[in-house]
């Protein structure tokens, strides 16, 4: 049986990792700080054989006993809101993190998928965005914490493939959504669900106009899954290229979910994005993959997951408290 290490597991994509690497089969040892993700993502799991858990920050030195065959590497906070409360933590997963997984990776001779992202592209000038292109990021920007720590994350990844002969992939992830996404994470499809399950008034950054491409959690999790098989060793991106404005995006949101919500506008976060759309020419090219799953189709999934939470749940605005964190 293939071992895998799955870091960020409790989180909504590494959770749903998990139960695609234990569905295919194979030994699946999750690690998690906790810090935002979340047990109830995985407890269903705990109960098998082929599953292990971890409570591990990976910014520490990290041992798994044993074989190891792949690494997915998916822990970081992945939220504006998140990455504006914690931004220390937020640089040193990307970067400490990342060095003891590629050092693991090295001592055990496995194969290690990074978790980059859309935002490595910044407020891009190019679009849509292929991998070729290199970005528009401020450095010094709120933001750039998230950014910057991925962007380290990719250059230290392929020095261990150049320097040291690992065997690595990179996926850069472009938003994705699903069931298990946080509720006020500041990520706009569950801000808007929220918003609109709690009959409160949408709330729109900026103009309106800026653009997401949004990729239903179930297609990224088979683009990852081909990367990580595939033998190339440059980035990738995965994501669903069917681009959309935010204000049409809050429109569909009321159809769907029959509500009457107006529509209030904010000024725009300082570096925002204004457009996001990945060019998937290479995985079509490299991996037969392309989005399959519409926006239609799964939104309304989404939306009844969130449907289905507590009231308690619905209600709560802080999403979660990172006082025990911050030092």
């Amino acid at each position: 049986m293939k071992r895998i290490l799955i870091t960020g597991a409790a989180g909504f994509l590494g959770s749903h990792l998990c139960d695609r690497f234990i569905k295919e089969g194979y030994f699946v040892i999750g690690m998690d700080n906790l810090i935002t993700g979340d047990l109830k993502n995985i407890e269903h799991l705990f109960k098998l054989e082929n599953f292990e858990f971890y409570h591990h920050d990976i910014t520490k030195f990290v041992h798994v006993p044993g074989q190891l065959d792949y690494i997915l590497h998916f822990a970081s906070p992945a939220s504006p809101i998140d990455y504006l409360k914690i931004p220390i933590q937020t640089l040193k997963v990307g970067s400490l993190g990342t060095h003891n997984l590629l050092g693991l990776a090295r001592v055990k001779k496995a194969r290690i998928l990074i978790a980059s992202t859309s935002e490595v592209y910044g407020d891009p000038l190019v679009h849509p965005q292929t991998e070729e292109y290199y970005g528009n990021v401020n450095t010094i920007g709120p933001r750039g914490v998230y950014d910057e720590a991925k962007r380290f994350q990719e250059s230290i990844t392929m020095a261990y493939h150049t320097f040291h002969g690992v065997e690595t992939r990179i996926v850069r992830i472009f938003n994705t959504y699903g069931p298990r996404m946080r509720l006020n994470d500041g990520r706009v499809i569950p801000a808007f669900i929220g918003q609109a399950i709690r009959g409160e008034d949408l709330t729109i950054f900026g103009n309106g106009m800026q653009t997401r491409s949004f990729c239903y959690v179930d297609d990224q999790v088979e683009g990852i899954f081909r990367l990580l098989h595939s033998d190339y060793v440059y980035p990738v991106n995965i994501g669903n290229p069917d681009e959309i404005t935010i204000k049409d995006f809050a429109e569909e949101i009321i159809k769907l979910t029959g509500t009457n919500q107006k529509v209030v506008y904010h000024p725009l976060p300082v570096n925002d994005p204004l457009q996001r759309q990945p060019d998937i020419t290479k995985a079509k090219e490299l991996l037969g993959w392309e989005a399959k799953i519409g926006r239609a189709e799964g939104m309304k999934i989404t939306y009844d997951y969130f449907k289905s939470l507590s009231k308690e749940e619905l209600s709560k605005e802080e999403h979660k408290d990172f006082s025990g964190y911050i030092k």
